[in-house]
Parts: structure tokens; C-alpha cells; sequence
């Protein structure tokens, strides 16, 4: 097959990957309703189309996260990619590099982000959490900005991981006895493309950015419980002090879902707010991102850029969350699916479908610049 939407890319995915990983990309936390109403409410906003309008030329380039980019979407931070595909994180950096659009790298990513700086050319963004090691995170600081990282994507809603039933069910989480070893392996068998891409040439198949602090290995088992003691759950926006003492780049918080939280983000002088609720990963009844962007736009009131995570699954859905605000998006499972499906190939065609998508969006509405997306361009009931 190919693929021509992202639900194309998913069920590629779905086939490639042994279950456990592809229900770990596709999930979401309890009864994933927050998962869920992050795309049925960006499909439900309609759009106004407009004719006789001169759209000889819609220029989508725009800038995002501080960088000039061909279109207003980034690759959002997402763990253990280097399991979808051999050394994916390179692979999708790459693929975004050739795109003209940024590569957030996850913290907890299988390749290092000195692997992902050999490998691209260019340092991505580095997504961080706030953790109790502080003289870890220090050093991954450091190491990132002597490679030339400028911008920091601190995410703020994982103070703790929230259950995720699907996980529970593949064994990916909970017991490891004897029976989930045995239902991995077979999963494993019984894909025979991936063991082989990932599995025996995607090795090492540990967390690059976390092994200078696990002289064990790096291993998803050493890391979870390093995760465990490390994750503070007692930070709050006094916390951005410390931070910025340790790091002189523009700082972009991720995980805002309230208008109050968008305020003291601002007063705490942050550069940037994600609006993002993990990709309905966290909080099971919280609302969805797109419903929670107008309050956080009209809280910010201009002082920093607002962009938005979650349930982005076409070019339609991007100028749906600008019409609302939002200065860009950022792609999560989207990019995991194209990934796992067809590697980098997977993840430049992707980009290459939302682009074209989200040209035609603004040329059938009446929008020739990406800059300066009318809050018209989205139908408001009533």
C-alpha cells in the first residue's frame, strides 16, 4: 500500500511492529477518551472556504521554536523511537532536516543526542524533564549546548506516569514473569522484518542521552527505575529559576492545558507554551488540546508563541489549530507511525503529504501566508 494519510501510515505500522511496541505508540492512559477527543475535536471544527480569492501563491514558511522552517510543524518529542525503527531518531531527524522543519530529540530517546549531531549535521531541540538528579541534567545541558542546541523543551505534565491499560495487557508494564517473556518473544517471531531492522541491527537498544548516569547499561528495565526515583514531583514554576541559571537558550514549556498555568508560565518568563495533554498519555478526562488552546492564547495575550500538540492527523488539522491561535503544531504518534512503517522514507513522505495538505486548506479558505492565518478561517458556532 501507499500510504496517503496518516491512518495509512498506522496501519503499516500496526503490521510492521510486535504488538507491544505498536499499542505502546497508539495508546493512551485508562479509557483513552482524552486520546480520543483529541482528534474527534479537531475534526468537528469546520472550516470556511472562500472563493474569488487571489491564491497564486500561499507561502506556508514561517518560524518556529526559533528557527526558520518550510512549514509550521516540528517533530514532537517522542521516547524509544529507536525501537519503531534501527536508530530512528536519526532517521526521523534526518527526514525532518530535508523537510526544513525542527526535530525535538526526546531525553529518554535510544540514540544519544551525539548520535542524532553525527548523524544530521544540525543539533535538534532537546526535550527535558525536570528530575531530582539536577547534576544529571547539568551535564546533559551542558553536553547539549557544546554541540550547539539552542532551544529547551521542558515538559511539565509528567511529574508521574499515569497508567496505560494496553501496555498492561501486551506486558509491556506490570509483571515480568515467565508468561509476558514468552507473549514478547512471540510477538517478536512474528515479525520477522522488524527483529531483524531492529532488533539485530538497531542495537544498542539502550537510552543514549541517560548512560553516562546507569554505568550498567542504559537499558529500558535500568531506566524505568531510574525514572521512578528521579521524576520530582515537587517542582513548580520557582523551579524555571534553577533552569534558566543553567541554561542561556530560549526555554519552551510543554504540557499547558490552562489558562491560569499559560500566566505563570509567562511570568516565569518562559519563551514558548505547548499546549498539550501528552497525547491523552496522562490525564483520562481532561479536555482535549484543541479545546484547551483559546484560553490559553487569550491568557498569553501575545507575550510568547503558543503551538499545539495532539491529534494533528492532517494538513486540514494544522490550519484548524492556527485559525485558533496556535503559531504551529507539533506531530507525535504521526511521525512514530510513518517511522515505524517505512523508516525515514516513512517520515519525509508524511511531511511531504501534511505540506501539501495544508497548502491547499489555505488557498480553498482564503490564506496566502502562513504567518497570518485569520481566526476567519474557522467557523465558530453561532
Amino acid at each position: 500500500m501507499t500510504p496517503a494519510s496518516i491512518e495509512d501510515f498506522r496501519t503499516l505500522a500496526r503490521r510492521r511492529l510486535p504488538r507491544f511496541l505498536f499499542d505502546y505508540i497508539d495508546g493512551g492512559s485508562y479509557d483513552e477518551g482524552t486520546m480520543r477527543a483529541n482528534i474527534a475535536d479537531l475534526q468537528a471544527l469546520k472550516l470556511r472556504q472562500r472563493v474569488m480569492v487571489d491564491v497564486s501563491h500561499v507561502d506556508l514558511s514561517t518560524r518556529l521554536l526559533g528557527r526558520d522552517v518550510s512549514f509550521p510543524v516540528a517533530l514532537a518529542p517522542i521516547g524509544l523511537a529507536g525501537l519503531y525503527a534501527r536508530r530512528g531518531e536519526v532517521q526521523a531527524a534526518r527526514a525532518a532536516e530535508a523537510a526544513g522543519v525542527p526535530f525535538i530529540l526526546s531525553s529518554s530517546a535510544c540514540c544519544g543526542i551525539e548520535e542524532v549531531v553525527a548523524g544530521v549535521g544540525r543539533p535538534p531541540i532537546l526535550q527535558l524533564y525536570m528530575i531530582r538528579d539536577r547534576p544529571f541534567m547539568v551535564d546533559l545541558l551542558q553536553r547539549s549546548a557544546a554541540l550547539g542546541v539552542e532551544t529547551l523543551v521542558l515538559t511539565v505534565d509528567l511529574i508521574m506516569h499515569s497508567p496505560r491499560r494496553r501496555d498492561l495487557r501486551s506486558s509491556l508494564t506490570g509483571s515480568q514473569g515467565l508468561a509476558a517473556r514468552m507473549q514478547r518473544a512471540f510477538e517478536i517471531g512474528t515479525h520477522p522484518g522488524w527483529a531483524w531492522d531492529v532488533g539485530v541491527r538497531g542495537r544498542p537498544h539502550t537510552l543514549g542521552n541517560f548512560a553516562p548516569v546507569m554505568p550498567d547499561g542504559a537499558g529500558l528495565a535500568q531506566f524505568t527505575a531510574w525514572v521512578a526515583r528521579n521524576f520530582d514531583a515537587s517542582i513548580t514554576w520557582a523551579d524555571m529559576a534553577w533552569l534558566r541559571e543553567n541554561w542561556r537558550g530560549p526555554i519552551v514549556v510543554k504540557g499547558v492545558m490552562d489558562a491560569a498555568d499559560a500566566a505563570a508560565a509567562c511570568a516565569a518568563g518562559v519563551d514558548g507554551i505547548i499546549v498539550s495533554n501528552h497525547g491523552g498519555r496522562q490525564l483520562d478526562g481532561a479536555p482535549s488540546s484543541i479545546a484547551a488552546l483559546p484560553g490559553v492564547v487569550r491568557a498569553v495575550a501575545g507575550r510568547c508563541d503558543v503551538l499545539l500538540d495532539g491529534g494533528i492527523r492532517s494538513g486540514t488539522d494544522i490550519l484548524r489549530a492556527m485559525g485558533l491561535g496556535a503559531k504551529g503544531v507539533l506531530l507525535g504518534r504521526a511521525w512514530a507511525f510513518a517511522l515505524a512503517a517505512q523508516g525515514q522514507a516513512g517520515v519525509a513522505r508524511m511531511l511531504e503529504l501534511l505540506r501539501h495538505e495544508l497548502a491547499v486548506a489555505m488557498a480553498l479558505t482564503g490564506q496566502t501566508n502562513a504567518r497570518s492565518i485569520s481566526p476567519e478561517a474557522v467557523l465558530r458556532e453561532g
